[in-house]
């Protein structure tokens, strides 16, 4: 995990493109567990939308209120929300028809939450404790990705 930590922290701080520097933080997360998929996305009072996210398969709502879905309860809750079966979660906004379970951990700045790590696995009770130890870490590891990067109204 150490390993993983430091590449994501040494993507976070990086001057390249933000859009890329997300891409690749995003695939590092997916590969190091073997994830179905995993998308990163920005938080703002109203919105919360898609930056980078792995496959070339984009969420079927990169944009949509920060009241909705799991990311919306994560971000409402600010803590963790971990859906081991979507199918039995109301909350759930459809990524992928094949999506099983999902979880999403909030990513604060200064105590305020700025984006989200979403994880999508195809089979449903995926997530570990062990997956939630990690998915806590890399949020608490890649907040530098939103420091002193406008993130605009969307």
């Amino acid at each position: 995990m150490n390993a993983v930590l430091e590449r994501l922290r040494a993507l976070a701080a990086a001057s390249a493109d933000r859009v890329q520097r997300a891409r690749e933080m995003a695939e590092c997360i997916r590969a190091a567990r073997n994830y179905h998929w995993v998308g990163l996305y920005d938080v703002t009072a109203t919105r919360i939308a898609a930056i980078a996210w792995t496959g070339s398969t984009p969420p079927a709502h990169p944009v949509f209120p920060v009241t909705q879905g799991l990311n919306g309860a994560a971000v409402a809750a600010g803590e963790p929300v971990v859906a081991q079966d979507v199918s039995r979660d109301p909350r759930y906004l459809t990524t992928f028809a094949g999506t099983g379970a999902e979880a999403v951990f909030p990513v604060s700045v200064d105590g305020v939450i700025v984006g989200t790590i979403d994880v999508e696995s195809e089979r449903t009770n995926a997530f570990t404790a062990e997956d939630v130890e990690f998915l806590q870490a890399c949020a608490d590891t890649i907040g530098a990705l939103w420091i002193d990067d406008t993130v605009d109204e969307l």
